[in-house]
């Protein structure tokens, strides 16, 4: 890690706390910690983050009322919730605020930091190139208009179809997680949407065995890579 990123931590639980900065800091990030939104919030106002990870149930000031008031600050900055309630109804009022990532306690701090990791390579990819059209091999991918060209030849993708793709070409040449992916996607990374998941992954095969310097290959236990020659 080239500089140390700074990620606001908020939890109540004094010691899961005090665990996470620790692990947080052994891996290379700076970590602030506050035991409610309240603080929390007014750190962030000071200083400047790269990410937030917050508990949802906290004193004072709760984790999604947290998450609204910094999104209307800073609508880019990531944010991770922390919590042990696992309705979809709660997952879901998360992601409508703007959560970029939703892990449900007991965690592992492997699963964390990966999580962690994962978001902050999509955000670097995101400043770094804003693309909205991809070369594939032969391809051009046009994820505005949703359309795979090759020579004179278009496809018009679905909406999952071209959403995917674009995962891909954002992670090209990497594992794209397969739990990123569903969230990203399918809000839900349950089994049956893990299995439509695969569906696409078919399809767009099919869309691509035109070249075959192209592959989508499954990484087992992890997710997918796309395979090309562009990103070598």
């Amino acid at each position: 890690m080239d500089e140390k990123l700074r990620i606001l931590l908020c939890e109540d639980d004094e010691n899961l706390g005090m665990l996470l900065r620790e692990y947080l800091q052994a891996k290379g990030y700076s970590a602030d910690l506050f035991p409610d939104g309240e603080v929390g919030f007014k750190a962030f106002l000071k200083n400047k983050y790269d990410l937030v990870v917050t508990d949802v149930m906290m004193p004072k000031k709760d984790g999604f009322t947290l998450a609204q008031e910094i999104r209307q600050a800073n609508a880019e900055i990531p944010i991770i919730f922390l919590t042990a309630k696992t309705l979809k109804e709660d997952i879901l009022e998360g992601f409508k605020i703007g959560a970029d990532d939703y892990i449900t306690k007991p965690f592992s701090m492997e699963e964390l930091t990966f999580r962690i990791e994962a978001i902050l390579r999509r955000v670097r990819g995101k400043r770094n190139k804003e693309c909205t059209v991809y070369k594939i091999g032969r391809f051009t991918f046009d994820t505005q208009k949703q359309i795979l060209a090759i020579g004179d030849k278009q496809t018009k993708l679905t909406t999952k179809e071209s959403e995917l793709l674009g995962l891909l070409c954002a992670h090209a040449n990497e594992i794209l997680q397969r739990d990123f992916a569903l969230k990203t996607i399918w809000i839900d990374d349950n089994y049956f949407n893990a299995r439509s998941m695969d569906v696409y992954i078919t399809k767009l095969r099919k869309h691509l065995k035109e070249d075959d310097s192209i592959e989508i290959i499954n990484i087992h236990g992890k997710g997918y890579k796309l395979i090309t020659p562009d990103n070598d």
